[in-house]
């Protein structure tokens, strides 16, 4: 009778994001909160400034005593780097069951898909999957350095990349080029070199991935380039990834490029319908909604009667 619940779970979820940490709270069925606060994810921020921002989503939600927690985070390649998730999060739900995944996890689970492959394309880019015999997988999520491509950061990048070779080429700035110069306020593309090595970070470039989207509209072909490539790059990532997991689908795609660039997801649904993948779908609620689809698919912690 170990299992056998009197009361409603309480039950917190977080996604934790590269800019954000969006946080829900639940008794059984019934949404009681939601708060936001920035990045909590320690490959973007500082531990002491993941601390803060954990500490205050929890006290904005308000909820008294916690049954589980099922945080989505970037970067949980290790059980070391879900242990020490895991341990920030405990100062806050004492006695809680605290359950750390991949945040496209909670993509896929958002979805209300218990198997198939889910896509992060927000400030970075990941793929992860499950199928039906329960084996797992992933492909990129390696962070910026080593790929994140197709994201918010990769995009705002290349087109600080196509401004600087127009501007070495000896050309004038070009649609895409213009707009690059007018959202960081400065005169000569040369200028963006020393702006995109000194105190911006990736929040900062990822942000600016709305100018690739508005240029194209406007008929920029580097536009045109840039957003090409970034559909190669998520065909390969599943590509990769179904070959694994010996599955085509469902895709869910979700990340702020995911869910709300239009021209973007009609030309990856074209490019992966080409591919034999099937039931693609984009995102049309928040990923922490997944945390409530996980833990109930997930047993429910121990609670004497």
């Amino acid at each position: 009778m170990g299992n056998i619940r009197q009361k409603p779970l309480a039950l917190v979820g977080l996604d934790i994001g590269g800019t954000k940490t969006h946080a829900m709270a639940w008794s059984g069925g019934t949404r009681l909160a939601e708060a936001k606060s920035g990045s909590a994810n320690v490959q973007n921020v500082s531990v002491e400034t993941a601390k803060a921002n954990i500490a205050e989503v929890f006290a904005a939600l308000g909820t008294g005593h916690i049954d589980r927690v099922v945080a989505g985070a970037g970067g949980i390649d290790t059980e070391a780097d879900a242990k020490f998730l895991r341990s920030m999060i405990a100062v806050h739900a004492p006695g809680a069951e605290i359950l750390v995944v991949h945040d496209t996890r909670l993509i896929l689970a958002a979805g209300h898909a218990s198997t198939g492959m889910a896509v992060i394309l927000g400030t970075g880019s990941a793929a992860w999957g499950v199928n039906a015999q329960g084996r797992e997988g992933r492909a990129g999520g390696w962070g910026y350095l080593l790929g994140d491509e197709a994201s918010g950061y990769w995009m705002g990048r290349e087109a600080v990349r196509h401004t600087l070779r127009e501007f070495n080429r000896g050309l004038a700035p070009g649609e895409l080029g213009r707009r690059v110069l007018a959202a960081n306020n400065v005169d000569s593309p040369d200028e963006l070199i020393a702006l995109f090595h000194g105190d911006t970070d990736r929040r900062y470039w990822a942000q600016q991935s709305p100018l690739v989207f508005e240029a194209l509209a406007a008929g920029d072909p580097d536009s045109a380039v840039i957003v090409g490539e970034a559909v190669k790059h998520v065909c390969h990532m599943l590509s990769d990834l179904s070959t694994l997991l010996e599955t085509r689908g469902p895709v869910i795609i979700g990340g702020g490029l995911g869910m709300h660039q239009p021209v973007f997801q009609k030309m990856l649904r074209k490019a992966l319908d080409d591919k034999g993948l099937i039931e693609i779908r984009f995102l049309v609620l928040d990923p922490v909604e997944g945390a409530k689809f996980i833990s109930d698919h997930s047993p429910l912690p121990a609670q004497a009667v």
